[in-house]
């Protein structure tokens, strides 16, 4: 009887660090320009520290203006000192709102993306 205990007890524990272990994605810890911020002067670029490094082909940002028109960044790159932020260079952003919408591939395969929004003062 112990032994079917010890054995149940040993593949629950298995299951559950399997679960823990499968559901850990990259989430984006911080950005700049924050989320709701109102900026000014209009920023260059685009930062955004996430909680896992990144795969830089499969990374993408864009803005979008309050009247729906995308700005593409001129360059999207890694930052050489942190694996974990991306950095998206964009032209000059008139006033008015915008929102980031991003999109990356983490080290461990898994895809995540979402958005915020600031305004240019």
């Amino acid at each position: 009887m112990k032994i079917k205990s010890f054995v149940a007890t040993a593949v629950a524990v298995v299951g559950l660090v399997a679960t823990s272990a499968a559901s850990a994605h990259a989430k984006l810890e911080s950005s700049s320009p924050q989320a709701n911020a109102i900026v000014s002067p209009a920023p260059t670029q685009v930062r955004l520290q996430f909680s896992e490094q990144l795969e830089l082909p499969f990374s993408k940002v864009k803005l979008i203006d309050e009247k729906g028109a995308v700005v593409e960044p001129s360059k999207t790159a890694v930052d050489e000192a942190n694996p974990k932020v991306l950095v998206a260079t964009v032209p000059a952003l008139h006033s008015g709102a915008w929102r980031v919408q991003w999109s990356t591939v983490t080290r461990d395969g898994h895809k995540v993306k979402g958005q915020f929004d600031f305004r240019v003062k």
